[in-house]
């Protein structure tokens, strides 16, 4: 019976260091993995220049808030240039005529230059054997500011506010 007890004796300590063998072997693997992954990490977190993770993306965050004041600052401008275009010159017509019918040619003319809101002046140049006149009147929103306007400045008026570009009748 001592024998029987040493034999099982002897395949319990057996069984048992196999499973520390395994148990050591499983520890170095999972060691193995922690170092790879620590370097991965490591390396993750670093970057040029020794520059960690968090710094790069405070330097991104940083470049991110700099655009964003860009394009405010961009949109901005658009709208002052906007404002500041919508005055110039977008419409234009031109009526040229002969208000005498003993001169011959339409040399006298009527220019309407007016802004995107359709306001702007009035310039009627009246030519006659002896002289010539120029007469200016002003615009607002397509109507005359005091006085009458003559047909030809009605139909130059009416000219530029369906036209974008010079255009002569």
């Amino acid at each position: 019976m001592k024998e029987l007890i040493q034999a099982h004796t002897t395949l319990i300590v057996s069984i048992l260091c196999v499973f520390v063998i395994v148990a050591i072997v499983f520890n170095l693997f999972l060691f193995l993995k922690y170092k790879k992954q620590e370097k991965l990490s490591r390396d993750f977190f670093s970057g040029k220049n020794g520059k960690n993770l968090e710094s790069v993306i405070n330097s991104q965050k940083k470049q991110l808030n700099k655009s964003e004041k860009d394009i405010k600052d961009l949109f901005e401008g658009y709208e002052k240039i906007y404002k500041i275009a919508s005055k110039g010159l977008h419409k234009v017509g031109i009526i040229r005529y002969n208000p005498f019918n003993d001169i011959g040619g339409n040399q006298s003319f009527v220019i309407a230059l007016l802004d995107a809101d359709k306001s702007g002046v009035i310039i009627t140049s009246l030519h006659t054997r002896d002289n010539t006149r120029i007469f200016s009147k002003p615009i607002f929103k397509g109507e005359l500011l005091g006085g009458v306007l003559t047909d030809e400045e009605k139909r130059a008026i009416s000219s530029a506010k369906v036209s974008k570009k010079n255009k002569q009748v």
